[in-house]
């Protein structure tokens, strides 16, 4: 995820960046700052981002008028305000923003945002996939499991099964900041369908019930830490 910070001020700026690194743990996060919308504009042009946090009263360019300029560049961005006044929330609404954060932002205020853009960018991620020589694409959120079976994947998700001609490292490896771990050399698993971790192994919940899929020694250790991260994220 691609976050920028545009602030006239520096001390904001360095504080709100470390605020987002604090927050965003170990999702991959690269968070920028600018002190002039225009500096911003140029970036944005080369390499877009998915999260603007923009202060409204900037003397080049306030905010407002980069949100408007922004916005013609693409209207899937998430704006949010900077501001200590509530009478520049009307304004907002011409460029659809996400909110408005009062000035010094709140950590919580800012965890509710972080949080509420990265529940959108995985509920909408999608996979595709060759199946019976069919493209399908497939709601990363909708996965439960992986199971390797020898040159296939067969791919377990609430609304079936999916057996593909694939590589599941390659699985791995595409999944790697959706929230999946590794369990074992044949299955790959959300951490979000986890519903208890036993000897051996780990149950995931499915739409028929709770399965057990084996997790390999070597990986009981890191699968514990690998949880215990993405329920932390999944707080902020």
């Amino acid at each position: 995820m691609r976050i920028a910070v545009c602030d006239d001020e520096e001390k904001f700026r360095t504080q709100a960046r470390e605020m987002i690194d604090k927050l965003a743990g170990s999702i991959d996060v690269i968070v920028d700052a600018y002190e002039d919308g225009r500096k911003l504009l140029a970036a944005f042009d080369t390499n877009p981002y998915d999260v603007l946090f923009l202060d409204i009263e900037m003397p080049a360019m306030d905010g407002i008028t980069l949100a408007k300029k922004l916005r013609e560049r693409s209207d899937k961005i998430y704006i949010v305000f900077l501001t200590g006044h509530v009478e520049y929330a009307l304004e907002g609404y011409e460029v659809n923003a996400l909110r408005y954060l009062t000035k010094p932002v709140q950590e919580d205020k800012l965890r509710e945002v972080l949080r509420f853009v990265m529940d959108q960018s995985t509920s909408k991620r999608q996979l595709m996939i060759k199946e019976d020589g069919e493209e399908l694409l497939l709601n990363v959120s909708d996965i439960i499991y992986m199971e390797a079976q020898n040159q296939y994947v067969m791919i377990y998700a609430t609304d079936g099964e999916h057996l593909v001609r694939y590589n599941i490292g390659d699985f791995e490896e595409q999944l790697k900041t959706d929230g999946f771990f590794r369990v074992h050399r044949g299955y790959l698993i959300s951490l979000a369908k986890v519903k208890k971790l036993v000897k051996n192994g780990v149950l995931m919940e499915t739409p028929d019930g709770e399965i057990d899929v084996p997790v390999s020694r070597s990986n009981v250790k890191p699968l514990k830490e690998a949880l215990y991260a993405y329920v932390e994220n999944s707080a902020f």
